[in-house]
C-alpha cells in the first residue's frame, strides 16, 4: 500500500512539473526549485521528489548542472525539425471534412510534411486535451477548427501555451472571437447566407425560415446574412421564423420545430438551412409530411456538399471550397513556420461564397 501511495505521489508531482513545462509556465533555461525545497513545499518525502525530478530527466524535459541545480530543457529544436504538423477539427467523418484534410495533405506532403490529426467531436474538453497531447509532441506548428467557437472559450491558457512554445497556428472555418487577431481562413459565412435568401426572396418567397447552429461563429454569421437580405427585401424579421440549435441537439431539435410549426399551420414556404446535412433531413421530413419540394416548399443548403446533389431534389445551395480552403491553410502555416515575426503578421484570408442554383427552389 505504501509503495502505491508513494509511486501516485512521484507521478502526480511528475505529471505537475511537465504541465507547467508544456504550457509554458515554466521556460527553456528556467532553475526549477531544489530537491530538498519541493520537498519542504510539497511536504513529500526527498526520495519521492528525486525520482519524479529524475524520470522528467529521462523523458528530455529537465536536465542537471553538477553544483548548479535542475533546469528546464529547450525542446524547440525538436520541434522545429520534426516535419509534422498537428491538424485539429471538430469531425473527421462529416460530410466536408474529409476534403478540407485532402487539401491540407496535398500541401504538406509536396513539403514532405506529415500530418498528425485529431477530431474534438466539438467537445471542448477533448480540444484542451488534445492541444496539450500534441503540446508534449513534436510538432512544428497546427491548423484548428475550433470547438464551439461562439461561446466564451475556457481554452484560452492553451492557446496561450502555443504562444508561449512559439508553436504557429492557423484557425479554420471559424474563430475565437478572443482570438479573432488570429491567423485564419475562412468562407465569408454572412455573404453566403445573405445570397441564399436573397435568392429566394427574389422568387417571391415571404415566409422564409432559417436553421442556424447557435454555437459556433459560422452558425452566427449566416444567421447576419439570413437578416440582412431579409431587410433589404422588405421582409419583416420574425425570431419565431428562426430555429437555432446546438451540438448536442442537432440531430432532433430542427426537425422537431419545423414539423411543429407546419403542424400547426403556420405559412412556411421556404426554408433556409445551416447546412447541407440539415436542409437532407428537412427534405426528408417535408416528404413524409406530404409536402412537395419546390412547389410546396423550397429549400436552400450551404457547403454544396454530396448530400445536395444526392438528394432527390437537388439542393440550391453555397459552394464551400473544401480542398481550396485546406490547401491554403496549409500554405499560410508553412508561411509561418518560415516566419520568426509571424505573431506580428497574422493573416485572414476570407474565401468568397458562390450561390450554386439547382433544382430545391421555385418561384412564388
Amino acid at each position: 500500500m505504501q509503495n502505491e501511495e508513494s509511486q501516485a505521489k512521484y507521478s502526480k508531482l511528475k505529471e505537475y512539473i511537465k504541465k507547467q513545462i508544456l504550457m509554458g509556465r515554466i521556460k527553456p533555461g528556467d532553475k526549477i526549485p531544489s530537491e530538498n525545497d519541493l520537498a519542504r513545499m510539497l511536504s513529500m518525502s526527498r526520495n519521492t521528489v528525486r525520482k519524479a525530478i529524475s524520470i522528467l530527466v529521462n523523458e528530455g524535459y529537465l536536465y542537471t548542472e553538477h553544483g548548479r541545480g535542475t533546469f528546464c530543457r529547450d525542446r524547440s529544436i525538436n520541434k522545429k525539425n520534426s516535419r509534422n504538423i498537428g491538424v485539429i477539427t471538430t469531425y473527421i467523418s462529416e460530410y466536408i471534412f474529409p476534403k478540407v484534410i485532402q487539401g491540407i495533405d496535398r500541401v504538406l506532403a509536396e513539403n514532405k510534411y506529415s500530418i498528425i490529426l485529431k477530431n474534438t467531436g466539438n467537445d471542448v474538453e477533448k480540444e484542451a486535451a488534445y492541444i496539450e497531447e500534441l503540446l508534449d509532441k513534436d510538432v512544428e506548428g497546427l491548423i484548428i477548427e475550433p470547438t464551439k467557437s461562439a461561446l466564451f472559450s475556457d481554452n484560452l491558457k492553451y492557446y496561450e501555451a502555443l504562444d508561449r512554445n512559439n508553436i504557429p497556428y492557423v484557425f479554420i472555418h471559424g474563430y475565437y472571437q478572443q482570438l479573432e487577431d488570429r491567423s485564419q481562413i475562412i468562407l465569408d459565412d454572412e455573404e453566403g447566407m445573405y445570397c441564399a435568401v436573397k435568392y429566394l426572396a427574389e422568387l417571391g418567397h415571404r415566409n422564409i425560415l432559417g436553421i442556424f447552429k447557435a454555437d459556433d461563429i459560422q452558425g452566427v454569421n449566416r444567421h447576419k446574412g439570413y437578416a440582412r437580405a431579409l431587410t433589404e427585401h422588405d421582409i419583416p424579421y420574425d425570431p419565431g421564423y428562426v430555429i437555432w440549435f446546438h451540438t448536442e441537439d442537432r440531430h432532433t431539435k430542427p426537425y422537431y420545430a419545423v414539423k411543429s410549426m407546419i403542424g400547426k399551420g403556420i405559412p412556411v414556404d421556404a426554408v433556409s438551412c445551416y447546412n447541407d446535412q440539415v436542409a437532407f433531413k428537412i427534405y426528408e421530413l417535408l416528404r413524409d409530411m406530404g409536402k412537395n419540394v419546390p412547389e410546396d416548399i423550397s429549400i436552400t443548403g450551404f457547403d454544396d456538399s454530396y448530400l445536395s446533389v444526392n438528394c432527390p431534389v437537388k439542393l440550391t445551395t453555397v459552394r464551400h471550397p473544401k480542398e481550396e480552403l485546406g490547401e491554403i491553410a496549409a500554405k499560410v502555416l508553412l508561411d509561418m513556420i518560415a516566419d520568426n515575426n509571424y505573431m506580428n503578421n497574422p493573416v485572414k484570408k476570407i474565401i468568397k461564397p458562390e450561390l450554386i442554383i439547382r433544382d430545391s427552389c421555385t418561384k412564388r
